[in-house]
């Protein structure tokens, strides 16, 4: 029996920067710098650089991050915050845990949030929209910088897209700042929890130091109460190793999603990711739409394939957040969405004969569980 496809397989990344690692991970233990450091403060401007922006702070993660950016803009209690439904739900727990109220709006057919929508639930106490970059494309920021407007805060939630690019600019540049995630499996993954904060603006990057380190930037010497989320060095020789290589990788993930589209185009019931005009697409993941989504996915799991659902229950219907008041039927199109959607693997290093046994696979399970109705095409 052929061995089973992994929804993410990182074994590719990781051989090509095993020596690398191996002697960054010598430097930190010389020095001691477990925590900050010289290797984060390298990593840090290596990022800005990459991504056009002035300041890159590192943090533990990626719900601190756009926790810090709404903090650092002064976002908090009573000040509504406007995200799409259809995200994972560290995003709403961030603009919660700085205070602020979740406002939650629909996706339209790309999966990304509607600008129409941001603009129709503004109000007095709107404060900040945040822009989420899903699945390895950017949101249409300048669209939701008019449908803002010059006094609320955008925000990018950039960790499906590091990368990315909208109109050339990269994926953390369009905002007033943005929030991204290392987790292992982000087309930027670190070797654990990670994440980064990135803006343009001074004030909001001196905020963010001092708030990531307790409030304070000096040895204990505290401006305010603050968090202790502060990026490792090791992590940081891990991630400076594969910054270097992101865009030979997102690559080999262009690659891979053009492949996909070839093999499926005769699969009507299938619905491919479309890349939204401007948008140059990094495939953190590849997600297509099929009838009889659940059936579909247990069959190929039975198949030896990891298939996977990104995500199966909007923000406003998940039991945490129940006291939005938002019942079934709040947002059509996300919720509708999530039944039909489905990530197959995707990674750099997969191979075609990968690839064919995924939609040979995926083919076998339609033709098994077929419906009479067949999706609308995208786009």
């Amino acid at each position: 029996m052929p061995l089973p496809v992994p929804l993410v397989d990182l074994s590719f990344q990781h051989a090509l920067i095993t020596d690398e690692v191996h002697a960054g991970f010598d430097r930190v233990m010389a020095k001691g710098s477990f925590v900050l450091g010289p290797e984060v403060e390298r990593f840090e401007a290596a990022f800005a650089a990459y991504c056009g922006v002035n300041h890159v702070l590192g943090v533990a993660n990626g719900t601190d991050a756009l926790e810090l950016v709404l903090r650092a803009a002064h976002i908090g209690l009573g000040d509504e915050v406007i995200l799409p439904a259809n995200t994972f739900v560290a995003t709403a727990e961030a603009v919660l845990r700085a205070g602020a109220v979740v406002k939650l709006v629909d996706c339209d057919e790309d999966f990304l949030i509607d600008p129409d929508a941001v603009r129709s639930i503004m109000s007095a106490r709107t404060r900040a929209v945040i822009g989420v970059h899903l699945y390895g494309q950017m949101a249409p920021m300048e669209r939701l910088r008019q449908a803002g407007g010059p006094d609320v805060f955008l925000v990018e939630d950039l960790a499906q897209a590091q990368g990315a690019t909208r109109f050339g600019a990269r994926a953390g540049s369009l905002g007033d700042a943005g929030g991204t995630s290392f987790y292992p499996g982000k087309n930027l993954g670190a070797y654990g929890d990670g994440g980064a904060v990135l803006t343009n603006s001074q004030g909001v990057a001196d905020v963010v130091r001092a708030l990531r380190n307790h409030g304070g930037i000096n040895r204990y010497e505290h401006r305010f109460p603050g968090l202790n989320s502060r990026l490792d060095g090791l992590q940081g020789v891990v991630l400076s190793a594969k910054l270097a290589r992101l865009d030979g990788w997102n690559q080999l993930r262009r690659d891979a999603a053009r492949y996909y589209d070839e093999l499926l185009q005769d699969s009507p019931e299938v619905v491919v990711p479309r890349v939204v005009d401007g948008n140059e697409h990094v495939y953190h993941l590849y997600v297509v739409r099929v009838p009889n989504r659940d059936r579909i996915v247990d069959h190929l799991t039975r198949m030896g394939i990891s298939a996977s659902v990104h995500y199966p229950v909007p923000v406003h219907l998940q039991p945490g957040f129940s006291d939005l008041g938002l019942p079934l039927g709040s947002f059509p199109l996300a919720e509708r969405l999530s039944d039909e959607i489905m990530s197959l693997p995707i990674f750099p290093g997969i191979t075609t004969e990968q690839q064919d046994r995924i939609v040979a696979a995926l083919q076998n399970a339609l033709d098994q569980h077929r419906q009479p109705t067949i999706l609308r095409t995208a786009g």
